[in-house]
């Protein structure tokens, strides 16, 4: 075998070795922040109460990380398709680990962003917003029934405003 293929075989294995040390570095198993049910709960009741106080009546759902119901508060004279529209926003929300209202405007503004209304489940319109614990997302809270995404979102916003202390 000539030099140049020796140490080209050399390099690809030292390679090799660095990345399989690298990849053994990392932990097998991993520890996640959960959200609890308590504070889904403070935060769907803090949701409504926040668009009540604006005089709208709104479902409120709370999501963990993998978009798994935790928490839903429906106001009196809520819309019955208020139940849906908010688990779905809540959904997508934690799934994509962003705002609803950003990904919808995104959608209508990218093409190539506008293929995400077409992955089950996700509903593009404003009031889905993640739980974030430090920058990790734990869950999100989705809100329907206001009129306008941007309304739903702001609920969201001051209900997670309330908890923040909660979520350091």
């Amino acid at each position: 075998m000539n030099t140049p293929i020796r140490t080209a075989l050399a390099i690809a294995l030292l390679g090799a070795t660095a990345l399989t040390q690298a990849q053994s570095a990392a932990p097998l198993v991993r520890s996640e922040r959960v959200l609890s049910l308590e504070l889904a709960n403070q935060i769907a009741t803090a949701t409504v109460a926040a668009c009540s106080a604006n005089g709208h009546a709104v479902t409120a759902v709370v999501v963990d990380r993998a978009g798994n119901l935790r928490a839903l508060q429906r106001a009196d004279n809520a819309g019955p398709h208020t139940l849906e529209a908010s688990r779905l926003k809540a959904y997508t929300s934690a799934s994509a680990r962003n705002t609803t209202l950003a990904m919808m405007e995104a959608a209508q503004k990218n093409p190539a962003a506008a293929n995400l209304k077409d992955i089950p489940g996700f509903l593009l319109l404003g009031g889905g917003v993640p739980v974030r614990a430090g920058n990790e997302v734990i869950g999100a809270v989705g809100v329907g029934g206001a009129p306008g995404g941007h309304l739903d979102e702001q609920c969201a916003m001051a209900a997670l405003e309330q908890v923040k202390a909660a979520l350091q």
